[in-house]
């Protein structure tokens, strides 16, 4: 496979301290500490310092307009609204659509929230009381079991309380939304099992929710997200409420219907990594509560077929989804033998491998998706634009997919003028010490593609 990405870090940072804090810019670390944008943890989140220096670098301004084809929770956009920058963002996910939504809207009635809390405050032990000793009244029968292993009983019945009486308010729409996100965000804060990102684990008890008390951390974290929304309004722009935000619960392989040709000025994105991570399955635990899933097939109806290929729960073997599309080796020849010489090895390494994982298919699907996305973005640039992409490389099986390279290199086939490649940091140290892992080095980088 030939490539030609140019490789630097960032040359024009000397400072030590910065060098090292954009090795944070893949993850979320910066974004917890952020108004707002740490309303919710998203296990696939980036630093919104990322997005910042990137529109500094490549001279973003206010009379442009920035988008992110897989726009998560909202980092990008709410990024761009805090610079007075107007944005395009997509977000296939409709629950972390929606969680996108309520970060973006800063002008809820803020006298509205406060008399809900109020409210909430003055009938909670009361309307508790009620419930509870409701004759037939079980919890059990309200949730799934992997969410009634996740809190004590007690626990789960009060939180049942507060998605009742949101349900049945009638609130304005923003401050809906905006409950909506308290609340979730609440959800694995008071859980009495380990429930951090990505993974659930409800046999695992966790000490730090021991002495929560959901009414009590529910006001607490009202009012602290209510000031969230003040002081991202103090420190943003003052031009903040003049930019437009257009957000799509929609598919980012074809955006025609609702982006115009050559329409944007840059392009700032995160896609999945091709590391076999189930978006849809991370947020079962919050899917479950709202009533949006009750089981895996939900799930795989509603949300999984919806998201773009990244993980192995998502391959039926046999669909024509998982074979290398005949435009995608017409226009990227260079790089189909690639994709297909390693989809071959990992179809034989999966017949001996425990739990035969559908590898060889994921990278296809992946890499089908990708194409189509890439095009699309091309399709909405203007001329002498760029398309930023934080991404990580991967090694199912042992095998090597250099995701970054191949990336880049779709973009130039389809018509990008040139691509290159600035390397973030190093990862998957971590997993040093488990034998089932492979032994080659991987890497997060940034693919910064020309449309001349």
């Amino acid at each position: 496979m030939k490539t030609t990405q140019q490789l630097s870090l960032f040359p024009e940072i000397e400072d030590i301290d910065s060098k090292n804090e954009i090795e944070n810019w893949g993850t979320f670390k910066d974004s917890l500490k952020a108004p707002v944008h740490r309303w919710f943890t998203y296990p696939a989140g980036f630093s919104y310092k990322a997005v910042t220096h990137s529109i500094q670098r490549f001279g973003v301004t206010s009379d442009m307009i920035v988008y992110d084809p897989f726009m998560g929770s909202g980092t990008t956009n709410l990024t761009c609204k805090n610079l007075g920058i107007s944005s395009f963002g997509v977000e296939a996910h409709p629950f972390v659509y929606k969680i996108a939504q309520a970060k973006m809207n800063w002008e809820i009635n803020y006298q509205e929230a406060v008399f809900f809390i109020k409210k909430v405050e003055k009938i909670f032990i009361e309307k508790l009381d009620e419930i509870i000793n409701k004759k037939g009244f079980s919890i059990e029968n309200f949730f799934p079991e992997l969410v009634i292993k996740c809190y004590s009983k007690n626990t789960l019945e009060k939180l049942y309380l507060l998605k009742m009486i949101l349900e049945t308010e009638e609130l304005s729409e923003p401050v809906f939304n905006f409950f909506y996100v308290v609340i979730t965000a609440l959800l694995r804060d008071v859980s009495s099992a380990a429930t951090g990102w990505p993974y659930i684990a409800p046999k695992k008890l966790k000490p730090t929710s021991t002495d929560k008390e959901v009414l009590v951390e529910f006001i607490k974290l009202s009012y602290q997200m209510l000031q969230d929304i003040r002081n991202i309004k103090q420190s943003s722009s003052e031009n903040y409420d003049k930019s437009t935000h257009n957000l799509f619960n929609a598919d980012s392989r074809n955006t025609k219907m609702f982006i115009e040709d050559q329409s944007v000025d840059y392009v700032f994105t995160s896609p999945p990594y091709l590391n076999n991570f189930d978006y849809a399955d991370r947020t079962r635990l919050e899917l479950y509560f709202w009533g949006e899933a009750k089981n895996w097939k939900d799930i795989s109806d509603n949300f999984r077929t919806k998201l773009i290929t990244s993980a192995t729960t998502q391959i039926l073997r046999g669909d024509s989804r998982y074979i290398l599309l005949d435009e995608f080796k017409q226009e990227c020849d260079k790089i189909t033998d690639f994709i297909q010489n390693s989809a071959y090895q990992l179809a034989q390494l999966r017949k001996f491998k425990g739990g035969k994982k559908s590898y060889d298919l994921m990278i296809i699907g992946y890499f089908n998706d990708m194409y189509k996305i890439i095009k699309d973005i091309y399709r909405v640039l203007k001329p002498n634009t760029k398309a930023l992409f934080v991404l990580g490389d991967s090694a199912p099986y042992g095998i090597h997919i250099p995701t970054d390279k191949l990336i880049g290199e779709i973009g130039v086939s389809i018509g990008f003028g040139n691509y290159k490649m600035e390397i973030l940091r190093k990862r998957g140290d971590k997993w040093k010490d488990n034998p089932q892992r492979h032994n080659i080095a991987l890497q997060e980088s940034i693919i910064i593609l020309d449309k001349q």
